[in-house]
């Protein structure tokens, strides 16, 4: 039983969008021929063990600050429920703070050999910065979650430096245009979390956790969504167009815009926020999924 509390604790369903990012990152360094099979699974997996942490520290925030209450739309949270302690919560949080240096050490030091010293150094940084961020969203006097900041930190630590930092990492080398794709991950991950912002928007709103959601209210947070789906599909065009090589680079949007309109047609119809909950994981899933087509047409074609 304590097995799949933890489990539970670690939120798979968030797990596909970590990987996506990771994902757009290492397409693209196929796309321009410095892929390496190595540095992207030490950065996937550098990835996941963020993801979880920030995870865990999302569970153990909203329970100490008592945003985690019987109010509460979506899935049980394992502290505020009693079924794991505080304190066990905090060391499992130091745990993942240590497999998130180790493997991100690593992956720094066999991605940047043979470059400047300066250039390992800035993405150490960086990497701290990332365990911070995660832990800071809900955790603390200060966390950034509820002061309408935390759609900012989604961008750009799970959007533009995880995609521009595998890419990098890869081929040692940087170009304008991939902040595009980068973008339109960013864009991504910050839905999901609107989503989950706009269906505990009340209880959020009584517990004194100011999300872009609450400072919008439902039908502009709506429309906020919208954009923001839209925004990286444009996003992610414009690559294409920027590096048009064939009409086949285009055909990710066959099967990916209807997808994903269809999602955004039955958000607007919804009234009962709690029924916005499944979308979430279908986001994060399609994200997932527009990744690897979108892959696999750079890759193909």
């Amino acid at each position: 039983m304590q097995i799949k509390t933890w489990i539970h604790a670690f939120r798979l369903r968030t797990l596909p969008l970590a990987l996506s990012s990771i994902a757009m990152g290492a397409f693209l360094a196929v796309f321009f021929d410095g892929f390496r099979w190595e540095i992207s699974l030490l950065a996937a997996l550098t990835t996941l063990f963020l993801q979880i942490l920030s995870n865990l520290a999302n569970d153990y925030g909203d329970a100490q600050k008592g945003t985690d209450n019987h109010h509460r739309i979506g899935p049980e949270r394992t502290v505020q429920s009693g079924k794991i302690s505080p304190a066990a919560m905090r060391k499992a949080m130091v745990l993942f703070v240590g497999f998130s240096l180790i493997s991100g050490i690593v992956l720094i030091a066999r991605a940047t050999k043979g470059m400047d010293l300066q250039v390992g150094l800035l993405f150490l940084a960086l990497g701290i910065l990332a365990i911070a961020a995660s832990i800071m969203y809900t955790v603390g006097k200060k966390a950034y979650g509820y002061s309408g900041l935390g759609d900012i930190f989604v961008f750009v630590f799970f959007g533009l430096l995880a995609v521009l930092g595998t890419y990098f990492l890869n081929t040692q080398s940087m170009r304008w245009d991939v902040l595009l794709p980068a973008i339109s991950l960013g864009f991504f991950s910050t839905g999901v979390l609107n989503l989950n912002n706009l269906r505990d928007i009340q209880n959020d709103r009584n517990s004194g956790k100011n999300t872009i959601a609450v400072r919008l209210g439902v039908k502009l947070g709506k429309c906020y969504h919208y954009a923001l789906i839209l925004g990286g599909m444009l996003s992610a065009l414009l690559f294409d167009l920027l590096n048009y090589q064939t009409f086949w680079m285009l055909l990710w949007m066959i099967p990916i815009l209807p997808l994903f309109l269809f999602d955004l047609i039955a958000i607007s119809k919804i009234t009962n926020l709690q029924e916005l909950d499944p979308f979430l994981k279908k986001l994060a899933l399609k994200t997932l999924l527009f990744v690897v087509t979108y892959g696999v047409c750079l890759m193909v074609f």
